[in-house]
């Protein structure tokens, strides 16, 4: 089990480029399913490469279960990491790629087999341990990918867009079998990314959504943090209101007549209209966006 924290963690990648993470200060409970979404370049994958040590860290800290990681190698902090691209070894069977990583760290025999066996058993992969990669599918390959995360017992799962190169049915089934093996193996924290926002939604315990471009600069990378229907129902502002959702909120503008602790009024091109909005505070008369 580990608490995950960054602490005003920003990412340049060199120093006259422009930021790409800026004061992402966040945390993520143990056994939390967190889900980082965001649009091309938000820097969400990023952002799971320095919680994995594959990327270094310009200002801030990361913690993982209380303990600074900046200076700590991959290997050493508790991690397991599956890629978008499988990157299994194509010589060696199902069940020698599941136990690879524990062989290199000199495990026992005995518990390397006993490790693969439970993994194989979550997965449905007992009668596909002797094959190779290419006798296998697209589908079977991420499984196999993610059982060599599960054989190492971490305490933090990252997966970095693991559904990208499925088709639409095989990323439908595949994203249960995820959403189960994370109840499955305990009180891992997980932490997960995607551009599909419907993904977000279905698997999030807590959506990290971030935000790209100028608007890092002016507000930071972290746009809202909270649970799926925190996010669609209370957005925090217009970048939030306009990416939840399918299809994009539609935002006019107008003027506001009254505001209430339960609902405002607004005047749209002459129009009053009342929406169900916690408006306290607003003043009468402002410019105000009715998404």
């Amino acid at each position: 089990m580990a608490r995950i924290d960054f602490l005003q963690v920003g990412k340049r990648y060199a120093p006259s480029a422009p930021t790409t993470i800026q004061d992402a200060t966040l945390a993520i409970d143990d056994g939390q399913f967190c889900v980082f979404v965001g649009p091309s370049g938000c820097g969400k994958s990023t952002l799971l490469r320095m919680v994995a040590g594959l990327e270094t860290i310009t200002t801030g800290e990361i913690q993982i279960g209380g303990r600074r990681v900046n200076e700590v190698p991959p290997a050493q902090r508790g991690v397991a990491m599956v890629f978008q691209s499988y990157a299994l070894y194509p010589h060696m069977t199902v069940a020698e790629n599941m136990a690879f990583g524990l062989r290199v760290r000199g495990a026992d025999k005995a518990d390397i087999e006993r490790r693969v066996k439970k993994a194989a058993g979550i997965l449905q992969l007992e009668t596909l341990l002797d094959r190779l990669p290419k006798a296998l599918s697209g589908g079977q390959r991420q499984r196999v990918a993610i059982g060599r995360a599960i054989v190492k017992e971490p305490q933090v799962f990252l997966f970095d867009e693991p559904l990208s190169n499925l088709d639409a049915a095989l990323r439908v089934q595949t994203r249960l079998e995820i959403a189960k093996l994370h109840r499955d193996v305990g009180r891992a924290s997980t932490i997960y990314v995607t551009h599909d926002q419907v993904e977000a939604m279905t698997l999030a315990d807590r959506i990290v959504l971030l935000r790209a471009g100028p608007a890092v600069q002016e507000h930071g990378s972290v746009a809202q943090v909270g649970t799926p229907m925190d996010l669609y129902h209370r957005p925090r502002n217009l970048f939030v209101a306009q990416f939840i959702g399918s299809p994009k909120m539609n935002v006019l503008p107008g003027r506001l007549l009254a505001a209430e602790p339960t609902h405002a009024t607004v005047d749209v091109a002459g129009i009053a209209v009342t929406t169900a909005v916690d408006a306290r505070g607003a003043v009468p008369g402002a410019a105000v966006s009715l998404g």
